[in-house]
């Protein structure tokens, strides 16, 4: 049995899979209120571990326990960095699970629990390679090699968000190219660009005007001009940034997440305008949609343990 946690700035999710990798038990608990796990470092292990031996008890087995959270932990030591869980920033989550549970526990990033969830789906389970890209609040990813996450030596792989905004990006943009500074402490990190609000914050730069990502979509599709010029924009800077990334890593399948991923018309235009940008003997990998939403995090976090 797989247990899967996605552990979050609001809610403790968990889901447990059988062999077929179906999800047959389901749990939440809320996090964003005052005296509950998000707050309580104690609390939040000791709800993590309730919830597991109630799983045991259930199936009967001790389950192989993954977790998805907002950050990673720090390769020389384990302690865990994240900032939308401060209970759990700086404190040693996984060692000491494993000391409640008597069992060894993986921990790893959301974005990275998230490729993992769609590599496994039967449609791309014989890809050697997947790219799991999030067009959402944040621009970031995760990277599937042979079934598995391939995290880095420093854990931060995947962390597409944080590189730098392509020189031919720049030129696109023209001169009125807007320099976002990010959480960072750098600038011109493509998290702000690339993301739903990039998306937005591009629009408000170039018109004025502050719009929803829904809003604009919803106005280029009834033809209106600023919205058209926008997306146009838009697509153009996704299709440079994309083919550097893809130029890096050479995916044999992309799937993309987060809200914008929802924008039907990024799934016909990205494989017309990225190959312009791609090296003469590279072709276009198949970008697909997430098929797993919200629920990505739970099922990519419990597959951390599966082995190919």
């Amino acid at each position: 049995m797989y247990y899967g946690f996605d552990v979050g700035g609001t809610k403790i999710e968990f889901g447990a899979f059988d062999e077929k990798l179906e999800r047959v038990a389901t749990e939440r608990v809320a996090t964003e209120r005052v005296a509950t796990p998000g707050d309580d470092y104690d609390k939040l292990v000791d709800t993590i571990v309730d919830i597991i031996q109630k799983a045991d008890q259930k199936f009967d087995c001790a389950g192989l326990v993954g977790i998805g959270i907002p950050g990673m932990e720090d390769a020389r030591d384990g302690s865990v960095l994240t900032s939308n869980i401060p209970a759990a920033k700086g404190r040693f989550l996984r060692k000491d699970l494993e000391a409640k549970l008597g069992r060894s526990v993986s921990i790893d990033n959301d974005a990275n629990c998230f490729a993992l969830s769609e590599a496994w789906d039967e449609s791309l389970q014989d890809e050697k390679s997947v790219l799991g890209l999030i067009l959402g609040t944040g621009f970031g990813g995760g990277l599937v090699f042979d079934g598995k996450v391939f995290s880095g030596m420093n854990h931060v792989a995947g962390e597409l968000g944080h590189t730098r905004m392509p020189i031919d990006a720049w030129f696109h943009l023209g001169e009125k190219a807007p320099l976002f500074a990010c959480g960072c402490d750098n600038k011109g990190c493509i998290d702000n660009y690339l993301s739903g609000r990039g998306f937005e914050q591009l629009y408000a730069h170039y018109y004025g005007e502050k719009l929803k990502a829904i809003e604009i979509i919803k106005l280029h599709a009834e033809g209106e001009e600023k919205a058209v010029e926008h997306v146009e924009r838009f697509l153009e800077l996704l299709a440079i940034c994309f083919a550097n990334l893809f130029t890096c890593l050479d995916p044999h399948a992309v799937v993309l997440g987060g809200g914008l991923s929802n924008f039907e018309l990024l799934y016909e235009e990205l494989p017309k305008r990225i190959p312009k940008h791609l090296l003469s003997v590279a072709r276009v990998p198949k970008i697909v949609k997430a098929k797993y939403g919200d629920a990505g995090g739970v099922r990519g976090a419990a597959f951390l343990n599966i082995q190919k």
